[in-house]
Protein backbone atom coordinates (compact mmCIF):
# COMPACT_ATOMS: atom_id res chain seq x y z
CA UNK A 1 0.00 0.00 0.00
CA UNK A 2 0.75 3.72 -0.29
CA UNK A 3 2.89 5.79 2.14
CA UNK A 4 -0.32 7.34 3.60
CA UNK A 5 -0.18 11.08 4.30
CA UNK A 6 -2.48 13.72 6.15
CA UNK A 7 -3.29 17.30 5.31
CA UNK A 8 -3.07 19.58 8.27
CA UNK A 9 -3.27 23.80 7.58
CA UNK A 10 -2.89 22.46 3.74
CA UNK A 11 0.34 20.92 4.06
CA UNK A 12 0.83 17.36 3.30
CA UNK A 13 1.90 15.40 6.40
CA UNK A 14 3.09 11.64 6.89
CA UNK A 15 -0.02 9.99 8.37
CA UNK A 16 2.50 7.79 10.86
CA UNK A 17 4.16 10.79 12.23
CA UNK A 18 3.13 13.04 14.88
CA UNK A 19 1.21 16.08 13.91
CA UNK A 20 -0.19 17.82 16.78
CA UNK A 21 1.06 18.82 20.13
CA UNK A 22 0.31 17.68 23.97
CA UNK A 23 -1.74 20.55 24.30
CA UNK A 24 -3.78 20.98 21.13
CA UNK A 25 -7.30 22.10 22.48
CA UNK A 26 -9.03 19.42 20.68
CA UNK A 27 -7.60 17.10 22.74
CA UNK A 28 -7.49 18.56 26.32
CA UNK A 29 -11.07 20.55 25.66
CA UNK A 30 -13.16 19.04 23.17
CA UNK A 31 -12.78 22.03 21.46
CA UNK A 32 -13.12 20.81 17.51
CA UNK A 33 -15.69 20.23 15.22
CA UNK A 34 -15.29 17.55 12.29
CA UNK A 35 -17.65 16.31 9.22
CA UNK A 36 -17.17 12.93 7.28
CA UNK A 37 -17.34 13.45 3.78
CA UNK A 38 -17.99 10.53 1.33
CA UNK A 39 -15.73 10.70 -1.80
CA UNK A 40 -15.85 8.62 -4.78
CA UNK A 41 -13.12 9.08 -7.05
CA UNK A 42 -11.90 12.72 -6.41
CA UNK A 43 -15.47 13.92 -6.40
CA UNK A 44 -16.68 14.43 -2.87
CA UNK A 45 -20.64 14.42 -2.06
CA UNK A 46 -22.19 17.37 -1.00
CA UNK A 47 -18.99 19.21 0.41
CA UNK A 48 -20.93 22.62 -0.13
CA UNK A 49 -23.42 21.13 2.08
CA UNK A 50 -20.51 19.74 4.83
CA UNK A 51 -18.99 22.97 4.50
CA UNK A 52 -21.30 25.59 5.30
CA UNK A 53 -22.22 23.46 8.39
CA UNK A 54 -18.86 23.60 9.34
CA UNK A 55 -18.84 27.21 8.58
CA UNK A 56 -22.34 27.81 10.67
CA UNK A 57 -20.59 25.20 13.71
CA UNK A 58 -18.05 27.62 13.94
CA UNK A 59 -19.86 30.40 14.51
CA UNK A 60 -21.88 29.15 16.95
CA UNK A 61 -18.50 28.18 19.31
CA UNK A 62 -17.00 31.35 18.59
CA UNK A 63 -14.07 30.86 16.14
CA UNK A 64 -12.77 32.44 13.64
CA UNK A 65 -13.61 32.03 10.11
CA UNK A 66 -9.51 31.37 9.12
CA UNK A 67 -10.16 28.21 6.79
CA UNK A 68 -10.11 28.61 3.42
CA UNK A 69 -12.80 29.36 1.24
CA UNK A 70 -14.95 25.80 0.00
CA UNK A 71 -13.56 25.69 -3.51
CA UNK A 72 -9.91 26.28 -2.11
CA UNK A 73 -10.43 23.76 0.87
CA UNK A 74 -12.46 21.50 -1.41
CA UNK A 75 -8.85 21.27 -3.68
CA UNK A 76 -7.28 20.25 -0.64
CA UNK A 77 -8.78 17.62 0.15
CA UNK A 78 -9.17 16.38 -3.96
CA UNK A 79 -5.08 16.63 -3.70
CA UNK A 80 -5.14 14.31 -0.45
CA UNK A 81 -6.93 11.69 -1.87
CA UNK A 82 -4.40 11.79 -4.55
CA UNK A 83 -1.46 11.87 -2.57
CA UNK A 84 -2.83 9.08 -0.79
CA UNK A 85 -3.53 6.89 -4.56
CA UNK A 86 -7.58 6.43 -3.16
CA UNK A 87 -9.61 6.48 -6.09
CA UNK A 88 -12.46 4.89 -5.28
CA UNK A 89 -15.17 5.10 -2.36
CA UNK A 90 -13.43 7.02 0.96
CA UNK A 91 -14.25 8.37 3.89
CA UNK A 92 -12.47 12.19 4.79
CA UNK A 93 -12.80 13.22 8.39
CA UNK A 94 -11.78 17.21 8.19
CA UNK A 95 -11.31 18.38 11.73
CA UNK A 96 -11.14 22.03 12.63
CA UNK A 97 -9.91 23.03 16.06
CA UNK A 98 -9.17 26.09 18.28
CA UNK A 99 -5.55 26.61 18.20
CA UNK A 100 -3.27 26.06 21.24
CA UNK A 101 -3.53 28.25 24.39
CA UNK A 102 -5.23 29.66 27.41
CA UNK A 103 -7.34 26.80 29.81
CA UNK A 104 -10.95 27.22 29.45
CA UNK A 105 -10.89 30.64 28.17
CA UNK A 106 -8.97 30.57 25.11
CA UNK A 107 -6.04 33.19 24.18
CA UNK A 108 -7.57 33.77 20.77
CA UNK A 109 -10.02 31.99 18.43
CA UNK A 110 -8.05 31.17 15.17
CA UNK A 111 -8.72 27.58 14.04
CA UNK A 112 -6.30 24.88 11.90
CA UNK A 113 -7.77 22.38 9.94
CA UNK A 114 -6.85 18.75 9.56
CA UNK A 115 -7.97 15.52 7.44
CA UNK A 116 -7.60 12.33 6.93
CA UNK A 117 -8.45 9.91 4.85
CA UNK A 118 -10.00 5.75 5.29
CA UNK A 119 -10.54 3.68 2.54
CA UNK A 120 -14.39 2.41 2.21
CA UNK A 121 -15.51 -0.55 1.12
CA UNK A 122 -17.73 0.52 -1.59
CA UNK A 123 -17.10 3.39 -3.67
CA UNK A 124 -21.52 4.08 -3.80
CA UNK A 125 -24.13 4.23 -1.24
CA UNK A 126 -25.00 0.46 -0.52
CA UNK A 127 -28.09 -0.52 1.55
CA UNK A 128 -27.32 -3.06 4.09
CA UNK A 129 -28.36 -6.45 2.87
CA UNK A 130 -29.18 -7.76 6.45
CA UNK A 131 -31.22 -5.08 8.60
CA UNK A 132 -30.18 -3.67 11.96
CA UNK A 133 -31.25 -4.81 15.46
CA UNK A 134 -31.63 -2.05 17.25
CA UNK A 135 -32.69 -0.92 21.34
CA UNK A 136 -32.81 2.17 23.24
CA UNK A 137 -29.98 3.41 25.00
CA UNK A 138 -31.31 5.21 28.47
CA UNK A 139 -28.28 5.57 30.68
CA UNK A 140 -27.61 8.98 28.67
CA UNK A 141 -29.81 11.42 27.09
CA UNK A 142 -29.23 14.65 25.17
CA UNK A 143 -29.60 18.05 25.78
CA UNK A 144 -31.57 20.23 23.21
CA UNK A 145 -29.40 23.48 23.46
CA UNK A 146 -27.01 25.84 20.54
CA UNK A 147 -24.51 22.62 20.38
CA UNK A 148 -26.72 19.85 20.21
CA UNK A 149 -26.94 19.82 16.52
CA UNK A 150 -23.13 20.26 16.03
CA UNK A 151 -21.02 17.12 15.13
CA UNK A 152 -18.02 18.40 17.81
CA UNK A 153 -15.25 16.07 19.25
CA UNK A 154 -17.15 16.04 22.53
CA UNK A 155 -18.73 12.33 21.76
CA UNK A 156 -18.89 10.76 25.14
CA UNK A 157 -22.76 10.19 25.08
CA UNK A 158 -21.77 8.26 21.96
CA UNK A 159 -19.46 6.19 23.08
CA UNK A 160 -21.10 5.63 25.97
CA UNK A 161 -24.07 4.42 23.44
CA UNK A 162 -21.35 2.48 21.18
CA UNK A 163 -20.13 0.55 24.85
CA UNK A 164 -23.61 -0.57 25.39
CA UNK A 165 -24.82 -1.71 21.62
CA UNK A 166 -21.53 -3.97 21.85
CA UNK A 167 -22.66 -4.88 25.53
CA UNK A 168 -25.97 -5.97 24.41
CA UNK A 169 -24.82 -7.62 20.80
CA UNK A 170 -27.05 -4.93 18.73
CA UNK A 171 -25.68 -3.18 15.38
CA UNK A 172 -26.79 0.30 16.77
CA UNK A 173 -29.39 1.69 19.20
CA UNK A 174 -31.56 5.08 19.61
CA UNK A 175 -30.59 8.08 21.45
CA UNK A 176 -33.06 9.99 24.06
CA UNK A 177 -33.47 13.49 24.73
CA UNK A 178 -33.82 14.64 27.82
CA UNK A 179 -38.13 14.52 27.16
CA UNK A 180 -37.53 10.35 26.72
CA UNK A 181 -38.03 10.99 22.97
CA UNK A 182 -36.09 9.50 20.22
CA UNK A 183 -34.01 11.59 18.33
CA UNK A 184 -30.94 10.06 16.36
CA UNK A 185 -28.78 7.04 16.81
CA UNK A 186 -25.18 6.80 17.49
CA UNK A 187 -23.82 8.48 14.18
CA UNK A 188 -26.78 8.45 11.86
CA UNK A 189 -30.33 10.26 12.21
CA UNK A 190 -33.34 8.60 12.35
CA UNK A 191 -36.29 8.31 10.04
CA UNK A 192 -39.60 5.79 10.29
CA UNK A 193 -42.41 5.64 7.67
CA UNK A 194 -46.21 4.81 9.14
CA UNK A 195 -48.98 5.15 7.10
CA UNK A 196 -47.34 6.26 4.10
CA UNK A 197 -45.86 9.12 5.54
CA UNK A 198 -41.86 9.75 6.59
CA UNK A 199 -41.48 11.19 9.90
CA UNK A 200 -37.58 12.83 11.32
CA UNK A 201 -37.11 14.26 14.81
CA UNK A 202 -37.04 18.08 14.08
CA UNK A 203 -33.61 19.69 14.75
CA UNK A 204 -35.37 21.35 18.06
CA UNK A 205 -35.10 18.01 19.27
CA UNK A 206 -32.10 17.84 19.94
CA UNK A 207 -30.02 15.59 17.16
CA UNK A 208 -27.18 16.36 14.61
CA UNK A 209 -28.23 18.46 11.90
CA UNK A 210 -26.93 15.57 9.25
CA UNK A 211 -26.02 16.48 5.69
CA UNK A 212 -27.86 13.26 4.74
CA UNK A 213 -30.62 13.66 6.59
CA UNK A 214 -31.51 16.97 4.67
CA UNK A 215 -30.69 15.04 1.34
CA UNK A 216 -33.23 12.27 2.03
CA UNK A 217 -35.97 14.94 2.66
CA UNK A 218 -35.49 16.47 0.07
CA UNK A 219 -35.38 12.88 -2.37
CA UNK A 220 -38.31 11.95 -0.48
CA UNK A 221 -40.06 14.83 -1.93
CA UNK A 222 -38.90 13.94 -5.22
CA UNK A 223 -39.98 10.58 -5.38
CA UNK A 224 -43.51 11.62 -3.87
CA UNK A 225 -43.26 10.80 -0.25
CA UNK A 226 -44.01 12.90 2.40
CA UNK A 227 -41.82 13.74 4.66
CA UNK A 228 -43.33 15.11 8.23
CA UNK A 229 -40.48 16.55 10.97
CA UNK A 230 -42.38 15.45 14.08
CA UNK A 231 -41.12 14.14 17.48
CA UNK A 232 -40.50 10.43 17.81
CA UNK A 233 -41.55 7.93 20.24
CA UNK A 234 -41.14 4.50 21.42
CA UNK A 235 -44.91 4.00 20.67
CA UNK A 236 -44.30 5.52 17.04
CA UNK A 237 -41.49 2.95 16.71
CA UNK A 238 -43.46 0.29 17.60
CA UNK A 239 -46.32 1.04 15.38
CA UNK A 240 -44.18 1.74 12.49
CA UNK A 241 -43.41 -0.08 9.34
CA UNK A 242 -40.13 1.01 8.25
CA UNK A 243 -37.01 2.51 10.16
CA UNK A 244 -33.99 3.58 8.95
CA UNK A 245 -30.66 5.41 9.84
CA UNK A 246 -28.87 7.86 7.83
CA UNK A 247 -25.54 9.53 7.64
CA UNK A 248 -23.13 10.73 4.99
CA UNK A 249 -21.00 8.02 4.83
CA UNK A 250 -23.55 4.77 4.34
CA UNK A 251 -26.23 7.22 2.86
CA UNK A 252 -29.21 4.80 4.47
CA UNK A 253 -29.13 1.47 6.43
CA UNK A 254 -32.42 -0.23 7.34
CA UNK A 255 -33.35 -1.12 10.67
CA UNK A 256 -34.89 -4.85 10.67
CA UNK A 257 -35.55 -5.38 14.48
CA UNK A 258 -36.68 -3.02 17.68
CA UNK A 259 -36.84 -5.79 20.47
CA UNK A 260 -39.97 -7.81 18.83
CA UNK A 261 -40.83 -5.34 15.95
CA UNK A 262 -39.96 -6.02 12.59
CA UNK A 263 -39.24 -3.86 9.79
CA UNK A 264 -39.69 -3.71 6.08
CA UNK A 265 -37.44 -2.06 3.80
CA UNK A 266 -39.45 -1.02 1.11
CA UNK A 267 -38.75 2.82 1.21
CA UNK A 268 -35.08 2.29 2.13
CA UNK A 269 -34.50 0.55 -1.39
CA UNK A 270 -36.35 3.12 -2.84
CA UNK A 271 -34.34 6.08 -1.24
CA UNK A 272 -31.12 4.85 -2.07
CA UNK A 273 -31.47 3.88 -5.35
CA UNK A 274 -32.62 7.40 -6.38
CA UNK A 275 -29.60 9.05 -4.17
CA UNK A 276 -26.93 6.63 -6.34
CA UNK A 277 -29.14 7.97 -9.28
CA UNK A 278 -28.47 11.53 -8.68
CA UNK A 279 -25.16 11.13 -7.76
CA UNK A 280 -23.75 8.69 -9.47
CA UNK A 281 -26.00 8.36 -12.43
CA UNK A 282 -26.22 4.35 -11.93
Amino acid sequence: MHKQFICLNGEMLPAGEPSLYHNNRAFCYGDALFETIHANGTSLQFFLEHYNRLSEGMQTLRMDHTIPGNDTLEADLVRLLNKNHLYKGVRIRLSVFRNTGGFYSPQDNSVSYMAETIPLEHDHYTLNRKGLKTEVFKRLSKQADMLSNLKTANSLLYIHAGIFKSEQGLDDCFIINTEERLIEAISSNLFIIKDKTLYTPPLDEGCVAGIMRGQIIRIAGNEGVECVEAPVTEEDLLTADECFLTNAISGIRWVLAFRNKRFYNKTSRLLTASLNREQFGI
